[in-house]
């Protein structure tokens, strides 16, 4: 039985070796798929390129993937190869007698130096292959070698795309893939294969989807493993020195981290100023946002739902969940929200002032979208694995109608409907209530899959609205000078006009250029001849229907009746109220897109 530092003795197919009680779980899984026999190709992806336990006697220690897997997969392996399109093949061992061995054996098959060794994957791939043939031909069972192969960026060899697409190269590749896997003579002996990428979705389906490949995510530490972690770097250097938190108070607060970002963010403190809250939290963002190439962006919320004007019966909804959620009722909280109304109501503002009532992340999806084929699939995954670690956070995707794209699959060989298919699978995973609240913004809700909105999904459906009577008026410029630092005289506010249809962003626009008059006239204070200036000259929109459209579909989609105003409350009461809704949105839908 191996010990805690020894790798996988080789042993017949037949029958798994005990493993050593600290391997990591995807570990165990590829050495229960390659020992019951069914399969010799491994896809690991996912985070591929952080560090791994690997203890040494009974001391922790770290290494990366290519290393775990020569020195502990592979480590009783007489062969290990390993092969990227940079560096090109070469064995790999972590000891010399052992690395000297590798390199007689295949100087024997190969000839040469590894310098002298092809680098061109077609090539270096037929090497590969003519040296298993050769192992297998041996008449005498005893002389066949185990070999370990290793092949790093999988991505760029087998990439995913169509059939006609594909290279000559790549299509050779991809050929000798699915042979290595579904040959029944490597199955026999020790022989076995690990293809690294950093998104499953980068490498070509036919390889990822073969009944003889398995497929093995490697997942973001969790918080045990970011605690061991810490208390290994702080046995290395003085964790009090680095940062003012304790290694279980790292574990709790780095979840999204990989070990290689929390090791960097701990260095920051090597300069003499300790890594305190405020700093943590700002290294924690830049990081996780570098993790995710810039497909995530936090948003700081400065307010919370005190400073939302009206929707009484909404904000009280959002805070009870709000609470739910801080007191870890997850269960009762829901799966996500649909904010919808007009443009100018408010809903990116609502969604920010609700994070920021919970106080906990909020994160931006950025523009996943790429021009390569199976990229933008990969960009989503990257950030939904990010995601489902760094829960509980609020997940806010303006534009939903647009962003999140349909089933259909029109001129973009499918990506819509794939990246629809992802989106809808991470909202509808009751595991993450709680965890992962989603919060949909769009003025066309009626443009949006209903297999988004419903129940289970964004289930909640939240109507805005502009702003309805005087009172209303008035907090809302009260509203948008405490935001934007404006200061107002005591009798500033005028009696706004409730028939022009203004939004909460005409408001802020008005009260924009009420500022700009003071100071120009050179005033500390915006007064009430200011704004009465600015309100007389501001012309508002004339999309006068479209943005009627925009209400009806939102007052449609309202999931609860309080969340209406009186006015909606009363027409919608009325016999045949929703029908009549419906068809007054087809009418002006059909004048709008003439």
């Amino acid at each position: 039985m191996p010990t805690s530092s020894e790798p996988i003795p080789q042993v017949p197919l037949s029958r798994t070796p005990e493993l050593p009680a600290w391997y990591p779980e995807w570990a165990r899984s590829l050495a229960d798929a390659y020992f019951s026999g069914t399969t010799c190709l491994f896809v690991l992806h996912g985070n591929v390129h952080d560090l791994i336990r690997c203890p040494e006697g009974d001391a922790d220690a770290y290494c990366n993937l290519s290393e775990f897997l020569s020195t502990q997969m592979f480590g009783a392996y007489d062969v290990v190869l390993y092969y990227d399109v940079a560096r090109g093949l070469r064995p790999l061992a972590s000891d010399s007698k052992r690395l000297q061995s590798m390199m007689q054996y295949l100087a024997g098959r190969i000839g040469g130096e590894p310098n002298a060794w092809p680098r061109d994957p077609d090539q270096v791939l037929l090497l590969i292959d003519r040296i298993l043939e050769r192992n297998l031909l041996e008449e005498d069972p005893s002389k066949r070698k185990s070999i370990g192969v290793i092949i790093a960026y999988a991505q760029y060899l087998a990439a995913d795309g169509d059939l006609g697409q594909m290279s000559r190269g790549q299509s050779t590749n991809l050929v000798r893939f699915l042979s290595w896997a579904k040959n029944p003579y490597l199955k026999r002996v020790n022989v076995a294969f690990c293809l690294i990428a950093d998104n499953l979705m980068e490498v070509n389906d036919r390889l990822v989807q073969s009944q003889h490949v398995e497929a093995i995510e490697i997942p973001l530490p969790d918080r045990v493993e970011r605690e061991r972690f810490c208390n290994w770097v702080g046995k290395a250097q003085d964790l009090g020195r680095l940062t003012s938190f304790t290694a279980p108070q790292l574990a709790e607060l780095s979840n999204g981290l990989t070990l290689t970002s929390l090791h960097t963010l701990l260095s920051q403190g090597k300069s003499g100023k300790r890594v305190e809250a405020a700093r943590f939290k700002q290294l924690k963002k830049t990081l996780i946002e570098r993790q995710c190439q810039g497909l995530l962006e936090f948003v700081e919320p400065g307010h919370t739902l005190d400073l939302v004007v009206g929707l009484e019966a909404a904000k009280r909804r959002l805070r009870e969940d709000a609470e739910l959620i801080t007191q870890g009722r997850l269960d009762a909280a829901p799966m996500g929200y649909l904010l919808c109304g007009p443009v100018g109501t408010g809903k990116t503002f609502l969604a920010e002032c609700y994070a920021g009532s919970i106080g906990i992340p909020c994160v931006k999806l950025r523009n996943f979208r790429s021009k390569y084929v199976g990229e933008t699939e990969g960009n989503l995954e990257q950030v939904l694995t990010v995601l489902r670690s760094l829960g509980p956070v609020v997940v806010l995707i303006d534009e939903a109608d647009a962003a999140l794209g349909t089933r259909q699959a029109d001129g973009d060989s499918g990506t819509s409907s794939r990246v629809f298919a992802m989106i809808a699978s991470q909202m509808g995973d009751t595991r993450y209530r709680g965890k992962i609240i989603w919060m949909l913004m769009t003025s066309r809700p009626d443009l949006l899959p209903i297999d988004l909105k419903r129940q289970g999904r964004a289930e909640v459906h939240i109507p805005l609205f502009y702003p309805q009577d005087q009172a209303e008026f008035r907090e809302m410029f009260r509203v948008m000078a405490k935001k934007n630092k404006v200061v107002l005289a005591a009798d500033a506010l005028p009696a706004a006009p409730t028939d022009r249809g203004l939004s909460g962003s005409d408001i802020e626009s008005i009260l924009l250029s009420a500022k700009r008059e003071a100071l120009t006239a050179g005033k500390t204070e915006v007064t009430r001849a200011d704004l009465e200036k600015a309100l007389s000259e501001f012309i508002p929109s004339a999309q006068g229907l479209e943005k009627e459209m925009q209400e009806i579909a939102a007052v449609l989609e309202c999931t609860q009746q309080s969340f209406l105003t009186p006015r909606w409350q009363t027409q919608l009461a009325q016999p045949d109220g929703r029908a009549r809704l419906q068809e007054r949105l087809v009418a002006i839908r059909q004048i709008v897109q003439q």
